[in-house]
């Protein structure tokens, strides 16, 4: 019995476009509701949580409805087909929405400059000041103490001559005085918080664009709740037991694959670079669609669910293999210690999650306005990182077993999140890189043995049960934290790395108390089973 290679790379287009999709929605979506639409980090976090909230519904109910299809197209290839193709159609909607708010806020998009400052100048009252900042100070003293106190006045208050403000320059001068490519500090920190507050104030004083995006966007999560389950599904429904191991491995490159693609369009649209805060998302929007549509049609023209699910069971019988979903044999319940445990493991779940998830959300817009970097190149390096990290994992858990893994995982992720708050405009972009690809590892590392971990303690029918718990806790994790490291952001917008280093630590200590589970993991078979990870 042997795995079909090609069979299993054609079903993985499924999770190749939905990766795609997420990569491109968790990049972007932040960038467009803070710099479009004005929004604070908070109610971005609001926003961003909606997946997730969503995710906690929909999943099992189209996992659910997928299970008793009976469509000539298989069970699960009629939720694929539907769901992409909304998917598709609405993102690219969600861009034309979009591109109606940028009409808006055309003035204060960089390539108009002066422009832009003047507008920001004479919306009188969109943005203030504090009284006490007329006294004289610099420019960028009196900016900062805009956006620090509560106590604000018309900005006319504090700047009477216009060009006072409007002589804050864009670029970073030179030690000739010229301007170079990258964004003044005193432009990130105080001219975009200026620009955004103008956002806010036209999305207050006209919210129906905003309120049209949040429709379509919440219409998009939908769409893409109708087949992430079923996508999951196929490959167990094609695939014999003993060879999901590998299957899974390469369902999994795929998806990363579709990651990086986004990533890499992502550079070559420049939606990481700073100056492009108020670009046009629309191209960058139809590409990504158009790859969804493009890998649904190789996914429909290649693969035969029906014919593909028999064959998976002719051979299963051949061999022997129960096809039953699940077996009941060595049903019990957990001891107290078992149970003390499953609470620590899925309390580290959540933690660590809480602070992985809080950066990967924030990320795009902290680079943009605390690093003036590309964020597309550094997480580039951290997905490049953490699947070339796959196979040594794999032998050090078979080693060590999967706690101790764990453990060493933490302190790699905590050291990078850690190191990675000190880095600042001025800092070494090859240095972040690195801290990222230490970031990729150290969860790569954390992700491979957690999940085993928990069902690792399921008895015999209780694996699926097991599975929900541990997506139970995960997903609320990433429900909450982006509210919150929004709430710390708006605070102030360094917190992000420090945010996730301490909760990242705090899954150190919960994970000292778990006291069950950690069977070592059987050697693997082959290479390609060390990319087998539940995501």
């Amino acid at each position: 019995m042997k795995l079909n290679y090609k069979r299993t790379l054609l079903v993985g287009f499924a999770f190749f476009l939905i990766c795609l999709f997420w990569q491109a929605y968790d990049s972007v979506i932040p960038l467009i509701l803070t710099n479009k639409f004005g929004m604070s980090q908070t109610w971005s976090g609001v926003i961003m949580a909606l997946d997730n909230v969503l995710a906690l519904f929909l999943l099992p109910l189209f996992g659910g409805i997928s299970d008793r299809c009976t469509s000539k197209r298989g069970r699960r290839t009629p939720f694929i087909m539907i769901g992409t193709i909304l998917s598709a159609l609405l993102f690219v909607g969600l861009s034309f929405t979009d591109a109606a708010q940028l009409t808006k806020l055309e003035d204060v998009t960089p390539d108009r400059y002066e422009q832009s400052l003047s507008v920001i100048y004479d919306a009188d009252p969109s943005i203030s000041v504090p009284e006490k900042a007329s006294d004289g100070k610099s420019v960028g003293e009196a900016l900062r103490d805009v956006f620090a106190s509560a106590e604000k006045q018309p900005l006319q208050t504090l700047f009477p001559d216009r060009e006072a403000f409007l002589s804050i320059p864009m670029y970073r001068p030179d030690e000739n005085g010229q301007p170079t490519g990258t964004v003044s500090e005193d432009y990130t920190n105080y001219v975009v918080p200026a620009r955004n507050a103008y956002a806010w104030q036209q999305t207050v004083d006209s919210p129906v664009t905003l309120i049209f995006f949040i429709v379509l966007l919440l219409c998009v999560l939908v769409s893409m709740g109708i087949f992430r389950s079923p996508a999951v599904a196929l490959m167990p429904d094609v695939t014999p037991k003993p060879l999901r191991s590998k299957a899974n491995a390469i369902i999994n490159l795929m998806g990363s694959f579709g990651g990086i693609m986004v990533l890499v369009l992502g550079m070559i649209f420049k939606t990481g670079d700073a100056v492009n805060a108020m670009m046009n998302y629309v191209p960058f929007f139809v590409t990504c669609a158009a790859l969804m549509l493009i890998a649904l049609a190789v996914f429909l023209f290649t693969v035969k669910e029906p014919a593909w699910a028999a064959d998976m069971e002719k051979v299963s019988r051949e061999n022997g293999i129960d096809t039953s979903e699940e077996s009941q044999e060595g049903d019990r319940a957990l001891s107290k210690s078992e149970t003390r445990s499953l609470i620590f493991i899925l309390a580290s779940v959540a933690l660590w999650f809480m602070g992985y998830n809080a950066v990967t959300s924030k990320y795009s817009v902290y680079a943009g306005q605390v690093l003036n970097m590309d964020y597309n190149l550094t997480l580039i390096v951290a997905q490049g990182a953490a699947i070339l990290s796959y196979l040594p994992i794999g032998l050090l858990s078979s080693k060590f077993g999967r706690k101790k893994t764990i453990l060493t995982g933490i302190v790699i992720l905590t050291f990078a999140f850690g190191a990675a708050a000190f880095m600042r405009a001025d800092s070494s972009p090859l240095l972040m890189n690195v801290l990222f690809a230490l970031a990729g590892i150290g969860w790569a590392t954390i992700n491979v043995n957690s999940y085993p971990m928990v069902v690792e303690l399921a008895k015999g029918g209780k694996v699926g049960r097991y599975t929900g718990y541990y997506y139970a806790a995960s997903m609320a994790a990433q429900v909450v934290t982006p509210i919150l490291s929004g709430v710390f952001l708006d605070i102030r917008f360094t917190t992000l790395f420090p945010y996730g280093a301490i909760f990242v630590a705090l899954a150190f200590v919960t994970m000292l108390f778990v006291r069950h589970g950690d069977a070592k993991p059987a050697e693997k078979q082959s290479v390609l089973e060390h990319f087998d990870v539940e995501d």
